[in-house]
């Protein structure tokens, strides 16, 4: 996670490098920078002449913003920078007396919420969370999707249910008595039961496929992106859920693969040849790929292992004119944070 702390007075600017120390002891994976105006002159911290011009600047390109002043600077600041809570970061304050952290902004999908509770922990702060979900003990559904690591259908539906759940009323999530919530994300039906004339309902898109792809040289972006269209037509899986994509690490600058993975806005995992070469037994091989690259598979190998493993295949090779493409689902409970 990426964050950054905003300063506009040389007391919380202090504050502020003193709270990123402490946080990188604890949050050892994450970057964290520290912007502080250039007149105050604070060491170690990125100094800024113009408050107003950077927030607009880096505002989408960090995961959380911690203003270290006054909530109303900062509502006026980012007023005409907030999007939709699906795509904004969080947006937490800390008083300079150093007594509250506010989740302010995107409290669920953009973390802000659990990332408050964090900063509370690790810095002795009283969190302040206004979500009313969570002040009553409710779950919300864009935190259910949240903690899925799934994508919703729509916030409009996501919030109407949401609605229902905060106000008391009853809503169901659809699974027989007999099935676990792991062995239901791919049904293809539901029956729904009910005498209500109208029902609020949403859908969640879980995060859990992986597509290994193999192909040619010089294969064409278009190319790729219509296979993997017609594979998940085929398969009646919907691109929304695939998590990311993954391929040989000889293919790793092949422009056209490249391109189709940036389209999709999905992350390209590479996988080297050496990691293949111990699990590529499991699958069939071809003569003539280990001869071009020296491993026998690519697609089928390359999604288990860039995936949980645990979890089974959809789809072991679909081949498409010099492109290869495997599909393998995760179990849901490898990534179910309740």
């Amino acid at each position: 996670m990426k964050l950054a702390f905003w300063t506009v007075t040389k007391g919380a600017g202090n504050i502020a490098r003193e709270y990123k120390e402490k946080l990188q002891e604890h949050l050892k994976e994450d970057s964290i920078d520290v912007f502080t105006l250039k007149k105050y002159d604070v060491e170690n911290t990125i100094q800024i002449e113009d408050f107003t011009a950077n927030i607009n600047k880096k505002f989408s390109q960090y995961d959380g913003h911690i203003f270290i002043m006054a909530s109303g600077i900062v509502i006026r600041k980012i007023a005409s920078l907030i999007g939709t809570k699906d795509k904004d970061p969080a947006v937490l304050l800390i008083d300079e007396g150093k007594h509250f952290v506010v989740s302010l902004l995107s409290g669920h999908l953009g973390g802000a919420n659990e990332l408050t509770h964090s900063l509370a922990d690790i810095l002795k702060l009283v969190p302040v969370i206004t979500t009313s979900s969570d002040v009553t003990g409710k779950i919300a559904v864009d935190t259910i999707s949240q903690k899925l690591n799934a994508e919703l259908e729509d916030l409009k539906s996501a919030k109407d249910v949401t609605s229902l759940i905060v106000n008391g009323q009853k809503v169901n999530i659809l699974l027989p008595k007999n099935v676990k919530v792991t062995d239901n994300i791919s049904a293809d039906g539901f029956i729904l039961v009910s005498n209500k004339k109208n029902i609020e309902y949403t859908r969640i898109y879980p995060k859990n496929l992986i597509l290994g792809i193999g192909c040619k040289k010089d294969t064409k972006a278009e190319d790729i992106l219509r296979a993997i269209e017609d594979c998940l037509d085929k398969n009646n899986l919907d691109i929304k859920s695939v998590k990311k994509v993954a391929t040989v690490d000889v293919k790793e600058n092949e422009q056209g693969l490249i391109d189709a993975v940036k389209f999709l806005n999905l992350d390209l995992e590479i996988i080297s040849r050496d990691e293949i070469k111990k699990v590529q037994d499991q699958f069939e091989g071809s003569d003539f790929v280990e001869k071009n690259i020296g491993v026998r598979a690519v697609s089928e190998p390359v999604a288990l292992l860039s995936s949980t493993g645990n979890g089974k295949f959809l789809v072991m090779k679909e081949k498409y004119n010099g492109i290869t493409i495997s599909i393998y689902e995760e179990s849901l409970e490898s990534f179910y944070k309740f």
